[in-house]
């Protein structure tokens, strides 16, 4: 495409030229109310409140001083940001207000540059019909992840905990919570205590209380009515996720109701969650749910995410489950700035941005199609029967999310559905292909019907992931590319035709073009497609929506050498037929793509095809496929020379200069050789399992080590739910599928489970070891470990059903210990994806609370 160079970052029209759309919001008018029943409702039409986005901080903390430090204009940047969350049908945004930024030591506020660029945001999201649900208090710090600076405001005086209990620290939040309220936001012209589009206030987040009921009831009171005092009339919400035993202390202190988070998948693992995460996300049980609705109180999710996993099937289930659970609204925790998303600093547990993770983001705009469309407190079942319920699919298997109603057809990853209705279908978003679309691209794109005939396509530009997104980032280190590309996409819709029209709307896009059978190549940008029968110029059309037809946002490129993305095989068994596959990304021309094979001495060179722009494979040849060390590199040649992977060095292992040491290296071993599930020496660092002091990893020999895992008792006082019942079980996992990738056809033949392990005091300790499957279900059976190192052989047969433990623990804490699964049938080994370890389970009941110390070297099936 000719317009491939002029790469424009934002293509946004001015509001001046773009007011065709609707603006959702101000349909409204009057404050909501909760009602008798508990639910908030709009009040003019009495119709329930439906709610769905984001947490976005750009105004604040490190986003805002990130966007100083590489000298962007921030109103700039926020509008990119807005325009995507008007694009992927998000209504609702939340964010705890920086105080400590905007306030002094007595809470008076401060209008400076932070309260300026909110206030900023707040106009552009309402401009686009957003509603909102503000914190003015977060406690917080403005460092994170950088130190904290030197702020004027009373919680960086005070901190959190006496922030709670100090008089002098809480007279001051009591005057900055009405100095806010009845700020003037100079860009709307409206004080927040007046703001048609604030759904509700939340005090706080995340107080934590620790003082008595009493106390907890007199702070609270104090903070509403100072709020009170401003004249304002909303709801105002209070966090009751946090010290739950005070649950009946929240709901008579005033307030309409409840917030709550779901972090199901906790925070901070470090790297990747592999496995069917799908059990961690079955059910948002309350336990204290019968004080609300004794109450009358409202629930409002107002930060959730499935932290540390780079899928989209997750964020549709939690939906459901907050649906469930009688939530009326809920906004996801937090989407990255576009400008910071490449390093993915702000908050590295999370990730969400629609140019870098599309398929994450289109899954979002499922979620927001459960809240607006899924009735609150209806029982949509247990898993696995959860999984499809009224227009909505979930599919752990290719990571696959689906809406597919009458009009609208969204999707997070490629599959085979056909639309439910073509004829009244008229909004498309997807990643991938789909029965109606194929698309090379990595992008996301999306399709709005203008009219019979007429569509708005807008493609979005190529993302790839070249580092670890949740481990230790920096400005410095990038973890994503975006490129733009020209890929091929075929498009089946019977209104448009064959060789249908395409012309370029976007600013500075003046492709035009045809397709061929309904396929042709594209850029990312926003075009006109139309019928070949109808008139190619631009003509006005009826588009209701709350962004304009010739809108366009995205990234530039960034992909300045040439990048690949290879994850070779651990293990495989020789003589099976195995595919080496690579994504190769370039500045320049890729000419082609060739693997260099060794196995002892023998020596093979193969081509790879190219499958689209990027993702090329080969068959491994049979000859180089024998027992042994199976070592190769991947040279790439484009116009301007070739690079040898690992490492990317310039030129090739021909050459008689070349330097490049690494090699890419796969263990290929004979079919009857055990099955390793954990070997403590390779894989103790990405054991799923709470936090102890004294586990560690310990040298047992040369290139060998054993988990030592400690605890002091099995159970332990939450200071956040101090009433709940003991649970007597300390229990951690492994997920073994990157050691299981190339050997699953051998797994059959496998009839014993072996462990190698020990207790480390001097008596014998019990442990449960479970094999748990791709659904959730656990099939187990309780050892005894003695002083000394032993070989434990448990043949598969013996295996029974036993409980599987939520891992990683969601947060909050009171959420359920166990995964309640619909599992009725048998083990299958060939759907195994976790080893369970559990201690607790045949423990006698005067050994609960003693301490218990286990080493694990080993485990594996033979």
């Amino acid at each position: 495409m000719k317009n491939l160079k002029l790469k424009s970052i934002f293509s946004l029209i001015t509001f001046a030229l773009m007011w065709s759309y609707a603006v959702i919001g101000q349909e409204h008018q009057g404050d909501v109310f909760v009602d008798e029943n508990g639910v908030m409702r709009w009040g003019d039409t009495k119709k329930e409140v439906h709610g769905f986005g984001v947490n976005y901080t750009v105004p604040f903390a490190h986003a805002y001083r990130s966007a100083g430090k590489k000298g962007l204009d921030i109103k700039k940047e926020i509008d990119k940001d807005v325009y995507h969350f008007a694009r992927l049908n998000f209504d609702l945004y939340r964010v705890h207000v920086w105080d400590t930024e905007i306030s002094d030591e007595k809470g008076n506020l401060i209008e400076n540059e932070h309260l300026e660029n909110f206030d900023y945001l707040i106009k552009q999201l309402k401009d686009r019909g957003f509603n909102f649900v503000i914190t003015p208090i977060a406690f917080w710090g403005n460092g994170w992840p950088e130190p904290d600076e030197e702020t004027p405001g009373f919680s960086h005086k005070f901190g959190k905990d006496k922030s709670l209990t100090n008089p002098e620290a809480i007279k001051a939040q009591q005057n900055y919570l009405a100095q806010f309220l009845n700020h003037v936001n100079p860009y709307t012209g409206i004080a927040y205590k007046n703001e048609p589009n604030i759904i509700a206030f939340e005090v706080s987040n995340e107080p934590h209380h620790r003082g008595t009921p009493a106390e907890v009831k007199d702070f609270i009171q104090g903070m509403l009515e100072s709020m009170r005092s401003t004249g304002t009339k909303k709801p105002t919400f209070y966090n009751v996720s946090h010290s739950i035993q005070l649950a009946e202390t929240y709901f008579t202190s005033g307030i309409q109701g409840g917030t709550f988070q779901w972090y199901p998948t906790g925070l901070g693992f470090g790297e990747e969650l592999e496995g069917n995460l799908l059990p961690n996300v079955n059910e948002y049980s309350i336990p204290f749910d019968a004080v609300i609705s004794k109450n009358k109180g409202a629930k409002l999710v107002y930060e959730f995410d499935a932290a540390d996993v780079n899928k989209s099937y997750m964020y549709p289930a939690m939906a459901r489950s907050f649906r469930e659970a009688g939530i009326q609204i809920a906004t996801h925790f937090a989407y990255d700035p576009t400008f910071l998303a490449y390093v993915n600093t702000e908050y590295n547990t999370h990730y969400m941005n629609l140019n870098y993770v599309p398929h994450k983001a289109l899954g979002l705009m499922i979620a927001s199609e459960i809240f607006h469309e899924v009735p609150m407190g209806k029982d949509l079942g247990t898993y696995p029967e959860n999984l499809k319920f009224g227009d909505f699919t979930i599919s752990y298997e290719g990571d696959v999310a689906t809406y597919n109603s009458a009009e609208k057809f969204i999707y997070t990853n490629s599959n085979t559905l056909q639309p439910k209705d073509l004829k009244n279908l008229n909004e498309i978003a997807g990643h991938g292909n789909s029965g109606i679309i194929k698309y090379d691209g990595k992008g996301a794109y999306f399709l709005d019907k203008l009219e019979n005939g007429a569509w708005r396509l807008e493609v979005m530009p190529d993302p790839f992931m070249i580092k670890n997104p949740f481990g230790k980032n920096s400005l410095d280190k990038t973890i994503a590319i975006i490129n733009w590309a020209e890929n091929t996409m075929k498009i089946e819709l019977p209104d448009l035709g064959a060789d249908f029209k395409i012309s370029g709307i976007n600013v500075e896009n003046s492709f035009t073009g045809k397709a061929e059978n309904g396929t042709f190549t594209i850029a990312p940008g926003t075009y006109l497609i139309q019928n070949s029968e109808k008139d190619n110029k631009k003509k006005k059309f009826n588009f209701k929506r709350n962004f304009s037809l010739e809108e366009f946002v995205a990234t530039e490129t960034s992909v300045d050498k040439t990048y690949l993305l290879h994850e070779p095989l651990e293990i495989t068994s020789e003589n099976i037929e195995t595919k080496i596959e690579a994504t190769v990304i370039s500045n320049a021309e890729i000419q082609n793509v060739e693997a260099w094979f060794q196995n002892g001495n023998t020596y093979e060179s193969v081509e790879l095809s190219a499958e689209n722009f990027y993702d090329f494979s080969a068959k491994i040849p049979q000859e180089v496929l024998q027992e042994g060390f199976l070592k190769y590199r991947i040279i790439v040649s484009t116009n301007e020379g070739k690079f040898t992977f690992p490492g990317g060095v310039a030129g090739s292992p021909s050459d008689w200069d070349f330097y490049g040491e690494d090699y890419f290296e796969t263990a290929i071993v004979k079919a009857d050789t055990p099955i390793t599930l954990f070997e403590a020496v390779t894989d103790s660092d990405q054991l799923v399992i709470p936090w102890s002091p004294k586990n560690q990893l310990i040298p047992i020999g040369l290139g060998k080590a054993e988990h030592q895992v400690k605890i002091d008792s099995l159970f332990q006082k939450d200071a956040e739910n101090m009433d709940e019942q003991p649970l007597y079980n300390y229990a951690f996992k492994y997920n073994f599928l990157k050691n299981l990738k190339g050997r699953k056809g051998n797994l059959t033949t496998k009839d014993a489970l072996i462990i190698n392990a020990r207790s480390l005091s001097a008596s014998e300790e019990k442990m449960e070891i479970s094999l748990v499957m791709d659904n959730g279900a656990a099939f187990g059976k309780i050892i005894t470990l003695k002083p000394e190192m032993q070989e434990i052989i448990i043949p598969l047969y013996e295996l029974q059903p036993t409980k599987t433990v939520t891992l990683p623990r969601p947060y909050p804490s009171f959420l359920p210990y166990y995964f309640d699964h619909h599992h009725s049938g048998d083990f299958e080994i060939e759907r195994i994806e976790n080893i369970q370890f559990s201690i607790g389970p045949g423990i006698g009941d005067k050994n609960l609370q003693k301490a218990h110390e286990i080493g694990i070297e080993k485990v594996y099936l033979q």
